[in-house]
């Protein structure tokens, strides 16, 4: 009998034959579930986000030159990213041991009190502290949630689930750039931190992952970093999960983020501003992860999708430099083409949370995404290295290239996860 689509069909979590909860009850649940997870990366972004659109202005504030803007933007995007790091393992590890709910409260209650902070800064030094405590919070709100939902939900349908976090978050970029550009930069930062508060009563109302709460009972050896380095192959599927998302945050770290000295480099007459780049690409990664989403729904294929959006990154860095120096409008437009083309990010953290059991699930999807964004380290070192010799389109260039051939020879020996069932163990 052919099985309709309804809304309680849509968004029915996982459950065995012992005992499942009540349909609209469980419904209701995970439709909760899946709205503050959003709302919790939409906070994530806007503050992860608001640093490259203030950099600017917030540093020339406290006294920072312009011959000196690029080299302090990179060591206070390099402290975020290196925070994240740290805060992706550390709240992956939390999430597999105390739950995924004790992450997604913790997080947020981290980088909202260090947002507030950063509006209050008087020092670089003291600015770079606050970005590498900012961070550590940063890294535990969206490995928590896609963790969340994607054990919530029926296996043939967190794809939409995912897919609706990914997007609602990233629109917080946009909100950052609109924020930014009608308020002082202290007074952006004072709105993330009052977001991010305000969201922890939302947070109340969530419940726990039941196929979590089943391990939590168990013997089992739960949140147990070194699992992923004590076999081989399960080490090799860790990282190849982690390198398959490096175009994302190259485009968004380096040709993002630095716009405005791209510009220049270009010979634009008209020079982009940090914050529009960061707006428009933002809204092209959102509809992005949604167009990604629902394809691999239609495709019944996570790794389909991905393949086909590292063709589009591809074309999108092609017409970035070639393309975009032409007017201001066309750079805006091909930031935006960009970040559509990188729009996989949603089905990337997916296909991590897929590829591994439910002792190290959120210890796996929370740091994946979080040594990405920390790979913004090496690629501005590398980038920093290079663009003297090759100047700073070369550089960008060059860089890009390895970071895009890496992601296609990693994609290749990943598991096809569409439908995979999620109730097992890693032992």
């Amino acid at each position: 009998m052919k099985q309709s689509l309804t809304l309680g069909s849509f968004f029915m979590p996982q459950t065995r034959a012992s005992g499942p909860p009540n349909a609209q009850t469980a419904n209701r649940l995970v439709v909760i579930s899946i709205l503050v997870a959003a709302l919790g990366y939409f906070v994530d972004i806007y503050d992860l986000l608001l640093f490259s659109i203030v950099r600017v202005t917030s540093l020339k504030e406290l006294g920072v030159s312009d011959a000196m803007m690029l080299d302090k933007g990179a060591l206070l995007l390099n402290m975020q990213m290196g925070g994240m790091l740290v805060g992706g393992v550390l709240w992956g590890i939390l999430g597999d041991k105390r739950g995924r709910l004790s992450v997604l409260f913790g997080s947020i209650a981290m980088y909202s009190i260090a947002n507030i902070l950063n509006g209050m800064v008087q020092s670089v030094e003291l600015y770079a502290v606050l970005r590498l405590i900012a961070g550590i919070g940063l890294a535990g709100e969206l490995g928590a949630g896609i963790t969340l939902v994607s054990e919530l939900m029926s296996s043939h349908k967190r794809g939409y689930g995912t897919s609706i976090v990914a997007t609602v978050g990233l629109l917080g970029a946009v909100v950052a750039a609109l924020v930014a550009g009608y308020f002082h930069w202290r007074t952006a930062y004072y709105i993330g931190g009052g977001l991010g508060l305000g969201l922890l009563l939302l947070r109340v109302s969530l419940f726990e992952s039941g196929m979590y709460s089943k391990v939590k009972e168990s013997e089992t050896a739960k949140g147990n970093f070194l699992m992923l380095f004590n076999n081989r192959q399960r080490f090799l599927k860790y990282l190849c999960c982690i390198l398959i998302g490096l175009p994302i945050w190259y485009s968004i770290g380096l040709l993002i983020t630095f716009s405005p000295e791209f510009g220049k480099a270009l010979g634009m007459t008209e020079m982009p501003v940090a914050g529009s780049a960061v707006m428009y690409s933002y809204i092209g990664l959102s509809l992005g992860d949604l167009a990604s989403g629902l394809i691999s729904q239609v495709w019944q294929s996570r790794k389909k999708v991905v393949y086909a959006f590292l063709g589009l990154t591809t074309l999108a860095v092609a017409a970035y430099f070639l393309i975009g120096p032409s007017s201001l409008t066309a750079f805006y437009t091909c930031c935006g083409l960009l970040g559509f083309a990188i729009g996989y990010w949603a089905i990337f953290v997916t296909i991590a949370s897929e590829q591994f059991g439910t002792n190290i699930r959120a210890t796996v999807t929370t740091s994946v995404p979080n040594f990405i964004r920390g790979a913004v380290v090496p690629l501005t070192l590398a980038f920093n290295a290079s663009k003297d010799i090759l100047g700073l389109p070369g550089a960008a260039l060059a860089i890009g290239a390895v970071t895009l051939l890496i992601a296609l020879v990693c994609l290749i020996p990943l598991e096809e996860s569409f439908g995979k069932d999620l109730d097992y163990l890693e032992h």
